[in-house]
């Protein structure tokens, strides 16, 4: 009872408790993983810029609403080519000798999680006009607007990075919006935010696999035709709309496109699959790879592009599933 009854080595002895403790649970495993993991061979350190706009980021509590890991877990397949692995953080450090903010993995996917941002979507336009005001890009979004990042301007100087602002979003200003320092920053964040291929002989997760095709119609035995529609809403509406009609000097129309009406498909395919930036001359930002960056399989780019041509008066000859899965393999870009 005397040990109990004195103050001083009772809490000496709760304070080595702790100390011991945290040594074994907290320290020696965390040196541990640290000696354990490095970062892929392939992996490229963040920018000065892009690691100002990780700061960015943070202070805007952007890591409440986005993670940055993808789960061993189908439904996070569209997140990235594999789950996340330690090797993906080992590079990260910490933010300065107080704050421990390195790695951003998140907890909650009230918006999509962030870990292949950079090639899902590497639009420099597209990612401003968001970070402006969602709803200008992607109506039904429930993020906030960050207005603050950016000044609207009489005249763009030289210099500045104007951004497109349809009437409607313009909060009663007139001019020209210009980005400022912290949205290029973030930008350049979420630009630099992709994830590492392995090596060619790791071994793929499991849910990479290739599965077996799906339902088939009772009646004929073949495939169900997919819905072209949500394929394109999931694909490609956030920068070309719902309507087809773009966003004026950032995005081009599908509506009426010469290329999407074209009998001749393959330039439509090629599109897809590597992306263009043949109209940034006239101001439109260049279109991510997006077929190779999501792993569209030739029914799911039939079904978009069969929905391109015949949605907002569009109408054109059905594409067939032959026909894109040959300008595919046409359009495959060789491997460096």
């Amino acid at each position: 009872m005397e040990f109990f009854n004195n103050h001083t080595k009772l809490f000496t002895a709760a304070f080595l408790l702790f100390a011991v403790l945290t040594l074994f649970v907290c320290v020696v495993p965390a040196l541990n993983n640290q000696s354990n993991n490095a970062p892929l061979p392939f992996a490229q350190p963040l920018s000065a810029e892009a690691i100002k706009g990780k700061a960015v980021f943070i202070a805007n509590g952007c890591v409440a609403c986005h993670t940055q890991q993808v789960r061993n877990v189908d439904m996070d397949k569209i997140w990235g080519e594999r789950p996340s692995i330690a090797a993906d953080y080992a590079d990260n450090h910490r933010t300065d000798f107080w704050r421990n903010t390195a790695t951003l993995m998140g907890t909650e996917r009230t918006g999509p999680d962030l870990t292949n941002i950079g090639l899902r979507q590497p639009s420099m336009e597209w990612n401003l006009s968001h970070l402006y005001n969602p709803r200008i890009v992607v109506k039904e979004s429930i993020m906030p607007a960050y207005p603050w990042m950016f000044e609207v301007s009489a005249k763009k100087v030289k210099g500045d990075v104007e951004v497109s602002v349809p009437e409607e979003f313009m909060q009663d200003e007139k001019g020209v919006v210009i980005a400022k320092k912290e949205a290029l920053q973030l930008v350049a964040y979420l630009q630099e935010l992709k994830q590492t291929k392995l090596l060619e002989s790791a071994a793929q997760p499991a849910f990479l696999y290739e599965k077996a095709e799906g339902s088939k119609d009772g009646k004929s035995g073949n495939p169900k035709e997919l819905n072209g529609s949500m394929l394109y809403a999931n694909n490609c509406q956030s920068c070309h709309q719902q309507n087809g009609e773009g966003l004026k000097g950032a995005f081009p129309p599908l509506k009426g496109s010469k290329i999407v009406l074209d009998e001749n498909v393959e330039l439509f395919v090629n599109i897809i699959m590597n992306g263009y930036n043949g109209r940034e001359k006239e101001g439109f930002g260049a279109m991510p790879a997006v077929g190779t960056n999501n792993r569209l399989k030739p029914m799911e780019i039939a079904a978009i592009m069969n929905h391109e041509r015949s949605s907002w008066g569009n109408n054109a000859k059905k594409v067939t599933v032959e026909e894109v899965k040959k300008f595919m393999d046409k359009a495959k870009v060789p491997a460096k």
